[in-house]
């Protein structure tokens, strides 16, 4: 199955800042998809590494996850890296942004039955380690039928040609990793409710939000990030709300990467000592 974006739907794109595609992979990739998540997100997979972490809490010990993600999936299940909605993201990403687009995120969300929290309304941009970072698509694909009552997209038509809002921790809290802009207005709010294998596309500009999940069922949703890849680390200055952040997510990822360097001074070490 193979697809690209209409005229009218680049047209949409560019102008509103989103679009919905109906059908972006199969019925038979879905089931394998959700069959995929569930194991993934059972067993935690890169919980130690910080990987995957509560987007809207703190992660504290023994409290159940709000809104569990995971990044990089493909790194715990590689078949990801060649699935028929990673192909097609693909080829809309390079009618968008140009022939050199290539994949520089992925992350898979999951918002449990009944309590899963809402995302609050934010623009992706705001995530970025300084201002100045270039254009970046995200593909969002739902593994089951969404609407607003179990957490949908829902956009601003036409913030992707309006100013980045300030934005904070969600609820002011540094120990969380979500964000939430301030002062939207929702004059404009456009909901996107999907059948399962569909997916929206929106810019990194692009207010966005999704409801709780108040239905008896896991909200699946699987993100695909395309851009250009710079070729130098961004100079810009730090966005405010990213210069003091304290999540246990980080913690994790931090004790996870010195371990990893103090095994390779360990194998370093040794290699010498054969070489000897």
């Amino acid at each position: 199955m193979k697809k690209i974006l209409s005229p009218g739907e680049i047209a949409q794109f560019h102008d509103q800042g989103f679009v919905c595609i109906p059908q972006i992979t199969t019925a038979e990739e879905v089931a394998w998809l959700r069959e995929a998540y569930d194991r993934l997100f059972e067993r935690r997979a890169g919980w130690d590494k910080g990987d995957m972490f509560d987007f809207a809490g703190t992660d504290a010990p023994g409290v159940a996850l709000a809104a569990p993600q995971l990044s990089f999936p493909s790194r715990y299940e590689p078949a990801l890296e060649n699935t028929i909605f990673r192909a097609n993201a693909s080829a809309m990403a390079k009618q968008l942004l140009g022939a050199s687009a290539q994949l520089v995120f992925e992350h898979a969300m999951l918002k449990p039955a009944r309590n899963g929290a809402p995302t609050p309304w934010h623009q992706d941009e705001a995530f970025y380690a300084s201002k100045g970072g270039n254009d970046v698509l995200t593909f969002w694909m739902a593994l089951q039928p969404v609407d607003a009552h179990n957490g949908c997209m829902d956009f601003i038509a036409g913030s992707n040609k309006g100013p980045l809002l300030a934005h904070r921790r969600i609820n002011g809290d540094p120990r969380i990793h979500g964000l939430e802009a301030l002062g939207v207005d929702e004059g404009r709010r456009v909901s996107c409710p999907l059948p399962a294998g569909g997916a929206t596309v929106h810019g990194y500009h692009t207010l966005h939000h999704a409801n709780a999940n108040l239905s008896g069922e896991p909200r699946r949703a699987y993100a695909l990030l395309f851009g250009i890849p710079q070729d130098k680390p961004l100079s810009g200055e730090a966005f405010p709300w990213n210069r003091d952040v304290a999540t246990a997510r980080l913690e994790r990822a931090k004790k996870a990467d010195g371990l990893l360097r103090r095994y390779a001074r360990q194998l370093r070490t040794a290699a010498k000592a054969v070489i000897r």
